[in-house]
């Protein structure tokens, strides 16, 4: 998969940079403040507290919104490019490869040049994690692997103009944001909203959510400790 799912990560850095962020839907027009919300190092999320606040409700559809409109890219391209990879497994010399891969190329271009423009920034902060999710490679390392390390480290530079981190990756267990992201996919999974894809990696819904819990839990003592 990483032969092909390249392209489309290119292609996805690209558009998403380059997007206009007055496109697209309503809830790109609110304030972007979902990740300052959520970054903070001793603050913690929990959605049944999204629930019950009005601001971290509004946050929380905010990212539900973006996280809906883009995981249906990052799992189309692991299923299309599953299947596009194994036709390139099935060529013997290194020319009908590269013939191949340049028709899969003007493919994915074609494919989905179109809806990447529509993307905001933040949009695609969250379908690079949502890769990573589907293919169990980081952005930054499925250029690095396929082309120079150097090629890596100013394409990854050129993304941060754009507040896109191509070093991203998905850890829910460690990173408020994804615990948030897995909880939206969990639920829209069991409601039929999304279609379920498993992701590249092992992810146990109940454990991730335990430990976030405990942590809000231990914030909510240590808050109520303060004098």
């Amino acid at each position: 998969m990483k032969k092909l799912v390249l392209s489309f990560v290119f292609g996805c850095v690209s558009f998403v940079g380059f997007a206009q962020v007055e496109k697209g839907d309503e809830y790109l027009q609110q304030p972007d403040t979902i990740s300052m919300k959520l970054d903070l190092p001793d603050v913690y999320i929990d959605p049944k507290q999204a629930a019950l606040d009005a601001e971290f409700r509004k946050q929380f559809l905010i990212l539900q919104r973006r996280v809906y409109k883009v995981y249906p890219y990052a799992k189309t391209a692991a299923t299309r490019l599953t299947g596009l990879n194994a036709g390139m497994d099935k060529m013997k010399s290194s020319k009908e490869k590269r013939k191949y891969q340049k028709i899969v190329e003007k493919y994915l271009k074609e494919q989905f040049e179109p809806q990447l423009k529509k993307l905001s920034r933040k949009d695609g902060q969250i379908l690079v994690k949502l890769i990573h999710r589907q293919t169990g490679s980081s952005t930054y390392d499925l250029i690095k692997e396929y082309k120079s390390g150097w090629k890596a480290f100013w394409s990854n530079n050129t993304a941060k103009l754009f507040d896109i981190n191509l070093r991203t990756t998905y850890q829910p267990m460690e990173v408020n944001q994804d615990y948030l992201i897995e909880t939206i996919l969990t639920r829209a999974f069991a409601s039929g909203r999304l279609e379920p894809q498993a992701p590249a990696f092992p992810i146990d819904y109940d454990v991730v959510q335990a430990h976030w819990e405990k942590l809000v839990a231990e914030q909510a003592e240590k808050k109520a400790d303060k004098p």
